[in-house]
């Protein structure tokens, strides 16, 4: 049997998941970043993009945080999110909506304030859609 760690994914609405894993995937302030069980302690931020688990026993899951943080210990994985969704329950359509009306935003440059506002709703639904694109690649779809 694979050695597992204890894994939290919670947001400030609720906990998405708790359980053992084996590894988890994120994307945090500095890259890509994977976590094995005994893995040094820890603690970055995390950019909105997928959050891949592979559970005991190697099903593997994958989540969608808009950003937070994720904090290793030596028996305890906590992913802190703003906000965390099963990657299954992303809406494609509007997260391409989203990333139009971003995009659109940002070629009309208001003020500094609209440019920023609508330069990290191009980064969230950008990030949406790739989380999509990797469930949609585990599936084999």
């Amino acid at each position: 049997m694979a050695m597992t760690v204890h894994c939290d994914i919670v947001s400030a609405e609720e906990e998405i998941f708790s359980g053992l894993i084996e590894f988890v995937s994120v994307t945090g302030s500095l890259g890509d970043l994977g976590v094995y069980p005994g893995h040094a302690p820890l603690l970055t931020e995390l950019k909105p993009g997928p959050v891949e688990l592979r559970k005991q026993g190697g099903e593997k899951d994958i989540f969608y945080v808009s950003g937070g943080f994720l904090e290793v210990q030596p028996h305890k994985v906590i992913v802190l999110a703003d906000t965390a969704l099963y990657g299954a329950d992303l809406d494609e359509a509007a997260a391409k909506e989203a990333k139009k009306h971003a995009e659109e935003a940002m070629a009309d440059k208001q003020s500094d304030f609209e440019y920023g506002r609508a330069a990290a709703q191009l980064a969230e639904s950008a990030a949406q859609l790739r989380t999509i694109q990797e469930i949609r690649a585990k599936l084999g779809r």
